[in-house]
């Protein structure tokens, strides 16, 4: 029949599951019909039904495995999982009744596709056109010409006016995007975000979208550490898109906070929100994301920042190619970057030509052409301004070691022209940071960055297990050289010094810019050296004195736009080997940390490991200056400066369960909301079999009945006992009558007594 009617396959998969005189005949008929057969693509993998994954072509060969396969169960839904860990997203069943089909409608993702040949409930032919029918507007490619051989059909001309044929369906790999407008939002209208609304009652804004390597399929090519991160250029351009809402869409800062990973199948929501405008039209930008296969997933914040109204005039580049510049080889310049780290896809490589000069470097980047007509629906594509920061390692003292370096924190961002494909770059150092500017290929403005930082990404694990993951907090060097300028600066609390004058306390400093004797300085507050004191008298002293000095300095006018760094030595462990010294200060950090929510900009932490000289001087108030880089707390170890980034913690490969034997576990605050899971994670799973949950009102509290039998019910021993946790007493006669009973194998504390207040509302 193929030969009859002149088909030419392109792929076969032929099976067969026994052996027979009748079998090897018919083989051996087949074997001559697939010599008369032009193939033109390989055959497709063989995914095998024993093992659920793709299959060795020798060992299908071997009759063990076929004895193994009639045996053995049908590892059906491993196979489709194998198939969608290789890219596949169309499945097509060949079968009389439709059972995979059905059967695939419960394995894959809304992003994938099963559809059957056959149908029990229609005729044949039926079944078989609405199949390709389904293929068709899904994007897979359908030669129709072989449908209509020999049915009669025949060619009809076209219309007599101006006809242009324009294809409506979908390509595969394409957001899908709904018109939200019947449920009452607005169209964002932007590859990246589906809608817009604006929230009742308050000057606020929100985009929301949906981001997969399915609908987004360019994105699978930014893959950093072998995990696909959405890159930092889109996210900027996020920012953008949400400022063109509102009309402030000039990025004045944003700061990158966390990666955000795409899982390898199903999506995750994004949600950017704008809040009210100030009285110059500046408003806040924050990016976060939820995992959609876990709506009680809490959402992650990406990114944050400011917008305002974007600014006059258009930055240029001059001659170009640039004069005296010289080219640079980029022919291996990708795989180099993946060997440390950064994978770029054929979307991503954007490089063309790269030229150095002087403290400049120069280069042209292009989209390629599977996305090139996509470029007009952004303000500048992700990949394009992702591939014009590509040749920042060329510049000098932007060397990168370790881990891969990624943007973290812009400034000064404004799109001048949308819909750029190629762009003329040229990169130049701002102080420790990097400076952009890209126009077109006429010579017209793009797209400026004043200044962008970066960083090495860490923390970066597979999305999914991403979404769950638990954080920590990790100190990294940043680059930050002491200017050695101490002008404007003065000391509080301390003897003055050669290079800084000094006042006793902030109200003497204050009536000294009242009597116009000095401007309203920046001021550092050193380390309290007191006299020796027992630890807690050393805590109560430390954050008594520091709250008075920050209390007066909030509450002065004369210093509302000063800052007040405050200096403390061991109070923080930067590294493994960096122990905490000093638990006054690290008291003092505590109580700060929230002072600064509270004050933004007005407090930074700076912990040192030696004594304040002019050296380190120097080195703590370039980092003051600078608050945007480090978030207000950072620490100085051998003169290099480390700052506290957020990041996720990677699980061990094992968990040593500790082992409490046969002795009470008591609990403070346990028949509380967070006593009550801690009990029954200790009963679940650690094993523990007698537990003693103490509350201030014991049996009498709301709930302690039932989670008493709760755990009873669980095979744990439970006594519930009231006690003030609070009343030394009353805590060692619980623990001697706990000990008399038998061993107190630990203790888990989760009382707490709230009592919320603001810095200024604190007392001693």
């Amino acid at each position: 029949v193929w030969r009859e009617r002149g088909v030419r396959t392109r792929r076969l998969t032929v099976s067969h599951a026994f052996h027979s005189p009748l079998m090897e005949a018919m083989l051996d008929e087949f074997r001559a019909v697939l010599a008369g057969l032009t193939f033109r693509a390989p055959l497709l993998p063989v995914v095998s039904n024993l093992t659920g994954a793709l299959a060795d072509p020798q060992e299908i060969t071997r009759a063990e495995y076929w004895v193994r396969h009639v045996r053995e169960a049908v590892r059906y839904a491993d196979g489709i999982a194998a198939l969608r860990a290789t890219g596949v997203d169309t499945f097509l069943e060949i079968g009389p009744q439709s059972v995979l089909t059905a059967m695939n409608a419960d394995l894959l993702a809304e992003d994938a596709l099963a559809v059957a040949v056959q149908r029990r409930d229609r005729p044949a032919p039926q079944a078989l056109l609405h199949a390709l029918a389904d293929l068709h507007v899904h994007g897979v490619p359908v030669t129709w010409t072989q449908w209509f051989t020999d049915a009669g059909a025949a060619r009809v001309d076209l219309p007599t006016y101006a006809f242009q044929h324009q294809r409506y369906w979908l390509g595969a790999g394409q957001a899908r995007a709904a018109d939200v407008s019947g449920v009452g939002l607005g169209v964002a209208g932007h590859p990246l975000l589906g809608a817009a609304v604006s929230v009742a009652g308050v000057d606020m804004v929100v985009l929301t979208g949906r981001l997969s390597v399915s609908t987004h399929v360019w994105l699978a090519d930014h893959v950093v550490s072998g995990v696909v991160v959405v890159p930092g250029a889109a996210l900027v351009e996020l920012a953008v898109r949400a400022g063109d809402e509102v009309g402030a869409s000039r990025v004045r800062e944003l700061t990158v906070a966390a990666p955000l990973v795409l899982p390898e199948a199903g999506a995750v929501r994004v949600q950017v929100r704008v809040g009210a405008a100030d009285e110059t039209g500046v408003r806040v930008v924050a990016v976060h994301s939820q995992s959609e296969g876990d709506p009680e997933a809490d959402w992650v914040r990406h990114a944050e920042g400011v917008l305002e109204p974007t600014s006059a005039g258009e930055p240029s580049l001059g001659e170009w190619p640039p004069v005296g510049a010289s080219e640079v080889d980029v022919a291996g310049w990708y795989p180099t970057l993946a060997e440390h780290g950064l994978a770029y896809g054929p979307v991503f490589r954007g490089l063309r030509r790269v030229w150095t000069g002087g403290d400049e470097v120069f280069a042209e980047v292009a989209l390629p052409d599977e996305v090139a007509t996509e470029a007009a629906r952004f303000g500048v594509h992700p990949a394009l301004l992702d591939a014009a920061l590509h040749p920042i390692g060329l510049l000098p003292g932007t060397e990168g070691s370790g881990g891969p370096r990624v943007p973290f924190a812009f400034e000064g961002v404004q799109v001048y022209a949308s819909g750029a494909r190629v762009l003329r770059v040229r990169l130049s150092r701002t102080g420790s940071a990097v400076r952009l500017v890209a126009c077109d290929e006429s010579g017209a403005a793009v797209v400026s960055v004043d200044s962008l930082a970066l960083r090495e990404l860490t923390g970066v694990t597979a999305a999914g297990a991403a979404a769950r993951a638990m954080f920590e907090l990790t100190w990294q060097a940043e680059e930050i050289a002491a200017t050695g300028n101490l002008s404007g600066w003065a000391l509080v609390g301390s003897p003055a010094t050669a290079d800084l004058p000094a006042y006793g306390d902030v109200e003497a400093l204050v009536a000294a810019v009242d009597a116009g004797r000095t401007v309203a300085p920046r001021a550092l507050l050193l380390p309290l050296d007191g006299p020796e004191r027992a630890v807690p008298d050393a805590v109560r002293a430390a954050t008594s004195e520091v709250l008075a000095t920050v209390r007066s300095w909030l509450a002065a006018d004369a210093l509302a736009e000063s800052r007040l760094v405050v200096v403390t030595r061991g109070a923080v462990s930067v590294a493994a080997d960096d122990r905490v010294s000093d638990l006054a200060g690290a008291a003092v950090w505590g109580l700060l940390r929230s002072a600064q929510s509270e004050h933004p900009g007005r407090i930074v932490l700076a912990d040192v490991d030696g004594d304040v000289d002019a050296g380190l001087l120097g080195v703590l108030t370039t980092v003051a200056d600078e608050p945007s880089t480090h978030g207000g707390q950072v620490a100085v170890r051998a003169g290099a400066v480390f700052v506290p980034r957020l990041v996720r913690a990677v699980a061990p490969a094992s968990v040593e369960t500790p082992v409490v034997g046969d002795g009470a576990v008591l609990v403070t605050g346990g028949t509380g909301a967070l006593g009550a899971l801690v009990a029954e994670h200790l009963v679940s799973a650690h094993g523990v079999r007698s537990l003693v949950l103490v509350s201030r009102r014991g049996p009498e509290a709301a709930g302690a009945g039932e989670l008493s039998e709760r755990l009873s019910a669980l095979g744990a021993s439970v006594r519930v006992v009231a006690c003030d946790v609070t009343d030394r007493d009353q805590v060692f006669g619980l623990v001697a009558e706990v000990a008399a009973g038998g061993r107190l194998a630990g203790v888990v504390h989760t009382a707490g007594v709230l009592d919320d207040g603001v810095v200024e509302g604190l007392t001693a």
